[in-house]
């Protein structure tokens, strides 16, 4: 496989971070391209990295957290930039950089973590406005492209769907197949190493931690959810199948969500008698894991679970776009206590947009919506795998 590097949209976000005089974290599952953003981003930038999955550098970068800043910086040879990878390895850490970032050291310093874990939940800490934070969720659908010789970088999306649609529907069945880490869509061999990524390299820091018991009881959970993406999901019944209390599948979510594994859909309602109001949905931030656990791999448009696994991946590309953006939206989906279902509903400021997610071609009604909301509900169908850019299409 030839190395190729991939144009992301976070490396705007990422040099207006470098611009800024703010501590940058940037935040995303593991294997999903942080550190070769920053390295594209810094080349030619004399900048130091260090990673605390290494011991040798967790104790290199202690050693000089005993010194003054000034002398801690110059023992690690004075860098423009000190990048720090797997941050999260090392728990004294936001301690340590708001010490140096208080020093007012000329150097910037840029955090990178695989877990949310003692990086950015300290409240202290986020108050105070020391931090510029960046989720790198995997590859966008639009920055996939990029491998492909047909998909032109300056081609417009109407382009691609009009003179190139066979193609676009092969990449697209590929895309929710094997999903869109860096190293999957440049792969000859992507399910080898989805299998390998979803083993358990994804919670990894879960398991460093020892915040889990049973790492087995977190396989059988994923297990579980993999299945019923898209669905509604009871933390009750989880609790239940996998025979553990209610706090336990609580935390074990929270862990999964903290380390990008998966994310959740609440519910919309502003009429709880009319609506369901405090039910959740869970989906996988990339299908490629979610098929690797059901070992599930069909590039097939008949596959059985075709509808969900459309439904999983449309959300979860406007979830990446939304973390991309900073989360100007909230994500939700909606259903009437009369069973009337929108699979998504976008809330960003004041204003609403509703979408439909749907394999098939049959007719959708969002009538129940529209009455409730005044909001039409617009249809996602794989003709057009670029209408879920929701918050693209609303700026425009």
């Amino acid at each position: 496989m030839l190395y190729m590097y991939l144009r992301r949209e976070a490396e705007q976000p990422l040099r207006d971070i470098l611009d800024s005089d703010k501590v940058g974290v940037i935040l995303g599952a593991r294997q999903v391209g942080k550190t070769t953003l920053v390295r594209h981003v810094l080349s030619g930038h004399p900048a130091v990295f260090l990673n605390f999955d290494v011991e040798v550098d967790k104790a290199r970068f202690r050693a000089a957290s005993a010194l003054s800043p000034l002398d801690g910086l110059r023992a690690l040879g004075s860098p423009s930039v000190l990048v720090i990878d797997e941050a999260q390895r090392l728990p004294e850490i936001s301690r340590i950089i708001k010490g140096w970032h208080d020093a007012r050291l000329p150097a910037k310093l840029l955090l990178l973590g695989s877990s949310s874990l003692d990086l950015l939940d300290q409240a202290a800490e986020s108050r105070t406005g020391r931090n510029r934070k960046l989720v790198l969720p995997p590859l966008l659908f639009s920055e996939t492209l990029g491998t492909q010789e047909w998909a032109n970088a300056a081609a417009a999306p109407g382009h691609l769907s009009q003179h190139f649609a066979p193609q676009l529907r092969a990449f697209l069945m590929q895309r929710l197949s094997f999903g869109s880490y860096p190293d999957i869509v440049t792969s000859d061999n992507p399910t080898q190493l989805l299998r390998e990524l979803s083993a358990d390299y994804l919670w990894k820091d879960v398991l460093q931690a020892g915040l889990v018991k049973t790492p087995a009881l977190i396989k059988r959970m994923l297990l579980l959810l993999a299945h019923q993406a898209g669905s509604e999901v009871s933390v009750n019944e989880l609790a239940t199948q996998l025979q553990i209390m209610r706090p336990t599948v609580e935390r074990y979510l929270d862990l999964l969500e903290q380390t990008f594994v998966i994310f959740r859909l609440p519910s919309f309602s502003t009429n709880p008698r009319k609506e369901i109001a405090k039910s959740q949905k869970i989906f996988f931030w990339d299908t490629g894991i979610r098929n690797a656990l059901l070992n599930s791999f069909s590039t097939e448009e008949f596959r059985p679970d075709i509808g969900a696994l459309w439904e999983n991946w449309v959300i979860a590309e406007v979830a990446k776009r939304n973390a991309l953006l900073g989360s100007p939206g909230e994500l939700f989906f909606w259903r009437s206590r009369a069973q009337s279902e929108v699979d998504l509903v976008v809330k960003e400021g004041s204003g609403l947009r509703a979408y439909e997610i749907k394999w098939s071609p049959r007719r959708v009604s969002g009538r129940a919506f529209r009455d409730a909301y005044g909001v039409e509900v617009e249809v996602i169908r794989p003709d057009n795998p670029f209408a879920m850019d929701v918050f693209k299409t609303s700026r425009s």
